[in-house]
């Protein structure tokens, strides 16, 4: 039985012009499926509030302990991956924190900025592959003249 995943972002409009929903393979779908959880504040999908990780809660907090942040924030992705990709399973995460200084060439002045590295390992359900997926951000825009 084969499945179809579908690619994101969903471009409805387009459908409603009578072209098909573009499809993706399953590694894709899953993920972009992991890039929406991480990208999504608890209770902004109304239809399920526990979806989503608790990056954007920890993001304007003072971070005493990088250790305990990336702790923090690696148990929430593993609890939300865990609950809602069900395609994987030994799903194990890895966070990373570190202030990186950057230049803004535009406005002539330097920012620091936390990179959190996201790495996720784990094994696809359906074939039973490893499943590889790795990210990283900018969060919390401090600037320095």
């Amino acid at each position: 039985m084969s499945t179809t995943h579908y690619k994101l972002p969903l471009l409805l409009g387009r459908v409603m012009q009578g072209y098909e929903m573009e499809h993706c393979d399953l590694e894709t779908s899953i993920s972009k499926n992991i890039e929406l959880i991480i990208l999504t504040r608890f209770g902004e999908q109304r239809s399920d509030p526990t979806f989503g990780c608790e990056i954007w809660d920890v993001d304007f907090e003072l971070i005493v302990s990088p250790n305990i942040w990336e702790e923090k924030l690696r148990q929430s992705l593993l609890r939300s991956v865990t609950a809602h990709e069900h395609r994987l399973t030994k799903i194990e995460v890895g966070v990373t924190i570190r202030d990186m200084e950057r230049t803004n060439f535009f406005k002539k002045f330097k920012e620091m900025k936390k990179r959190v590295d996201i790495r996720i390992d784990a094994v696809i359900v359906k074939t039973g592959e490893p499943f590889k997926f790795h990210t990283n951000m900018f969060l919390s825009p401090m600037s320095i003249d």
